[in-house]
């Protein structure tokens, strides 16, 4: 990874908290381009690390979102055990794949989801 002035790596990170607090976990659609093309960080590891940074800001907006009532967790936990398989999954596959194709796919579904909102 270049080597980066401290003081914009917290900038970075104190945007994308806002951004994952507002949106409810969405940070890493940002996470993973700015530590790729901000902080040249090979792709794998900008996806692996926007994993681990977005930890305890999802906790801590999880929290305030609790607070306020907005979870529904009758939804909520079945959702929790498919994610949980499924990053298992995902997690398998990012270190058996080239850091090409992991960005492949990564563009591939952020595209997927912008259609989607655009259309829904």
């Amino acid at each position: 990874m270049k080597k980066v002035n401290k003081f914009y790596i917290l900038l970075f990170g104190a945007l994308i908290g806002i951004i994952n607090g507002f949106f409810g976990g969405g940070g890493g659609m940002v996470v993973v381009p700015v530590l790729n093309k901000l902080f040249k960080m090979e792709q794998k590891k900008a996806q692996a690390t926007a994993l681990f940074v977005i930890l305890p800001i999802s906790l801590i907006s999880a929290i305030v979102y609790m607070c306020h009532n907005s979870i529904d967790f009758a939804t909520g936990w079945p959702v929790i055990v498919g994610i949980v398989a499924g990053g298992i999954v995902g997690a398998t596959l990012l270190n058996k794949l080239n850091n090409k194709i992991v960005k492949g796919i990564f563009i591939f579904f952020m595209a997927l989801g912008g259609v989607g909102m655009l259309i829904w």
